[in-house]
């Protein structure tokens, strides 16, 4: 069997989507600081690859340089042999208007419309904003959608890195059959024109239409762990399965010169009663809910998120006994397809809000899973692949908003790209307490953070952590005496009938408002709607 070596691709210009409506960031969960916290996972997971038996080791300025030189974390095409995780930083980028990959995907026969009117929004959105108005136009949802100017750049950035992703396994570069995308904004919302829930591009599906065009991958298996349904990824994924067996027909009818079109399985573990479900509309339930293989030439299996009682009950129980159908469906589906082959490319959807350290406003349903779940579907997902594209997987980030949940989540999703044994121990609450420091500003010096594998962790992310630069919002000139109070702004105050964030996104959100104190006051000539997704109140209060 051939050795297997994982990358995690960086693109800084991700952090470029940024909300800009107002200075009120208390309902913002989709922000540049994701990127962060994911970063703080990867950087514990390293820092366990480089001595994972070890609970003590020196912490000498000659060990960090040894180490992070065997970890390879840069953007140099050479890496260590024994690392088994390379560190790439890209600034790999599509133009969402001329690739064949997005158009591939969000493109129209009679013309492309999706691309060119995302790009003007997000150019307007400046003056829209200082004019009082909303840069996301009436018809698009205005409550868990936003831009600004250079949100076109952060999702060139985030294809070019996902497609990068694709090129690399697809061509073992340095050994990598693996690759993890730590990319925003999230993508598995938007189908082929229709941007929602966060997502204005379909990450995953453009990425598996590149490895077509460019690497012939005529099977693809998508499978997406995020806690809401994947409505664009599947709504894509059925249109080209739709085409697809129209030309089989074609073809078995005879007609000449019919090129095979990709086929695609997508197999889905969300829970169904949160978005894009919440509300009970009955084509988005019937459309999470769909199993179906093989008739219309459709691969989809979707499997319901249950409560646990205990991981021994998750484990055992759930994942045993239901979400592997997500795997059994995709292994009829490549059996009946031709079996293993050179043209099997696999991806996850790696959303990490079904942690069990999301915010409860977020899960407020009930439906989590163990942080160790990130860590066993990751391994299994990675054996499938050995037994069928030789080990080719690409893995995206999609969504996961808490700190301590995307920092777990990563850090058990790394650590599965790679073989080696683990403890479940390293992700305990206390030690990922330990890592959220991480995400905060050191000040005042040194300060310790417990065992020294986590502070060799935070010595790492140094190495990996920057390019963030924040906007500032659209402000009029206005003398000192007419800015409005902070306490007393539409924008400061919660919207009615919306609950106050749990007592953890508040104390958040005080950092945030505690940074920003130097800055301009926000445009108030309009309230402008808030950006949420579904946030309801804590279930607890």
């Amino acid at each position: 069997m051939e050795p297997h070596r994982a990358a995690v691709i960086l693109q800084d210009a991700c952090y470029k989507h940024q909300y800009i409506r107002s200075k009120d960031l208390s309902q913002i969960v989709e922000r540049p600081e994701r990127i962060r916290a994911v970063k703080v996972g990867l950087a514990a997971a390293l820092s366990r690859l480089e001595s994972p038996k070890s609970s003590s080791s020196s912490s000498d300025d000659q060990d960090l340089v040894a180490a992070l030189d065997r970890l390879k974390i840069g953007t140099e095409s050479g890496a260590s042999p024994e690392a088994p995780v390379k560190v790439i930083r890209t600034a790999a980028s599509l133009d969402i208007l001329q690739d064949p990959a997005v158009k591939f995907i969000h493109g129209d026969v009679n013309g492309d419309v999706h691309a060119p009117r995302l790009k003007k929004l997000a150019e307007e959105s400046w003056n829209k904003i200082a004019n009082g108005e909303s840069e996301i136009p009436e018809g698009l949802s205005q409550g868990d959608l936003y831009l600004c100017p250079e949100s076109i750049l952060a999702m060139d950035g985030a294809l070019g890195a996902v497609c990068e992703a694709v090129d690399t396994v697809m061509t073992r570069k340095d050994g990598i059959s693996r690759a993890f995308a730590l990319i925003r904004p999230p993508g598995h919302h938007c189908g082929e024109d229709t941007p929602e829930g966060f997502c204005f591009v379909n990450n995953v599906a453009v990425a598996a239409a590149h490895g077509h065009l460019k690497h012939s991958t005529n099977r693809v298996v998508i499978f997406d762990i995020d806690l809401h349904h994947g409505n664009g990824t599947q709504s894509i994924v059925w249109q080209i399965n739709e085409e697809s067996y129209r030309k089989t027909l074609e073809s078995e009818g005879g007609a000449p010169n019919v090129e095979p079109g990709p086929r695609i399985y997508y197999g889905s573990i969300h829970d169904v009663l949160s978005y894009p479900c919440e509300d009970g509309k009955p084509h988005l339930v019937q459309a999470a809910s769909v199993s179906l293989h093989g008739s219309h030439g459709q691969y989809i299996e979707n499997v319901h998120l249950q409560t646990y009682e205990s991981e021994a009950h998750f484990f055992d129980e759930l994942y045993a006994r239901k979400y592997r159908t997500v795997f059994d469906k995709a292994q009829d589906f490549l059996d009946s397809t031709g079996g293993p082959g050179d043209d099997v490319l696999f991806f996850i959807s790696c959303g990490m809000d079904a942690c069990e350290h999301e915010y409860e406003s977020m899960s407020r349903h009930n439906r989590k899973v163990p942080t160790a779940f990130y860590h066993r579907f990751t391994r299994d997902a990675c054996a499938m692949a050995d037994r069928y594209s030789r080990g080719r997987l690409v893995t995206v980030l999609e969504g996961g908003y808490s700190d301590l949940a995307l920092i777990s989540g990563t850090m058990a999703h790394v650590l599965g790209l790679t073989t080696i044994d683990v403890d479940e121990e390293w992700w305990s609450l206390d030690n990922l307490q330990a890592l959220e420091k991480l995400t905060k500003k050191r000040r005042g010096g040194k300060q310790s953070l417990g065992a020294p594998w986590i502070e060799r962790a935070g010595a790492i992310l140094s190495t990996i952590d920057e390019g963030f630069t924040k906007w500032s919002s659209p402000v009029v000139p206005m003398k000192l005496r007419d800015r409005p109070s902070r306490r007393n702004s539409p924008a400061a105050t919660p919207q009615k009938g919306k609950a106050p964030p749990p007592k953890q996104e508040a104390e958040e959100d005080a950092r945030v408002e505690e940074e920003e104190d130097n800055e301009s006051p926000p445009l108030q000539s309009k309230k402008l709607p808030k950006v949420i997704l579904r946030l309801g109140p804590d279930p607890s209060s």
